[in-house]
C-alpha cells in the first residue's frame, strides 16, 4: 500500500541518489555498482526504519558497500550523472512507499531499465514515475510468462 513519505524519508532517498552520483565520480560501472547495492547488506541497511549507516555520508556508505563486494571500475560503462543521481532517489522512495526491499524493487526494475527510462520519466512526478515502472514490470513479467507458457507447449508438442 502507498503511504506518504515523510521529509525525513526524502533525505533518505537525496542521501542514496548521491550515493549513486558519487559512484559515477569514482568511475564505477553504473550496472554492476547498481545490481550490487540494491541486492548487498549494505542496502539493506536502508531498508531498515533507522540504522546509523543511513546517515553515515555517502563516502562512507560507498566504503562499507566496497568492503562487502567488488565493482567493476569502467569508465566506458557510466550512466549519466544526473540519472544515477535520479536512479537512486526513485529507488529508495520505491522502497519506502511501497514497503519492499531493495532487492525485491530491483527485482522489478534493473538497472537497465532504470537507464531506459531517465530521459522520459525524470520529469515526472516520482509517484507517477514509480506507477509507470511497476506497470512495465508487469507487463514485462505478462510476456515473459506467456513465453514461457509457449516454449512448454511446444515442447510438449515436440514429444507428442
Amino acid at each position: 500500500m502507498a503511504k506518504e513519505i515523510s521529509s525525513f524519508e526524502r533525505q533518505l532517498c537525496d542521501i542514496q541518489g548521491r550515493l549513486f552520483e558519487l559512484s559515477h565520480k569514482h568511475g564505477l560501472a553504473s550496472e554492476d555498482f547498481i545490481c550490487k547495492f540494491m541486492n548487498s547488506e549494505t542496502g539493506a541497511y536502508f531498508d531498515l526504519p533507522y540504522d546509523r549507516l543511513q546517515w553515515a555520508g555517502e563516502e562512507y556508505i560507498l566504503d562499507a558497500l566496497m568492503l562487502e563486494t567488488t565493482i567493476d571500475k569502467d569508465t566506458e560503462k557510466l550512466y549519466p550523472r544526473e540519472a544515477m543521481y535520479w536512479i537512486g532517489y526513485v529507488y529508495r522512495y520505491w522502497c519506502l512507499q511501497e514497503g519492499e526491499t531493495s532487492a525485491e524493487v530491483y527485482a522489478q526494475a534493473d538497472a537497465a531499465l532504470m537507464n531506459d527510462c531517465y530521459l522520459g520519466f525524470h520529469t515526472l512526478d516520482v509517484r507517477m514515475a514509480i506507477e509507470d515502472l511497476k506497470e512495465i514490470a508487469r507487463q514485462h513479467g505478462e510476456i515473459l510468462a506467456d513465453f514461457v507458457l509457449a516454449a512448454e507447449a511446444e515442447l510438449h508438442d515436440d514429444r507428442g
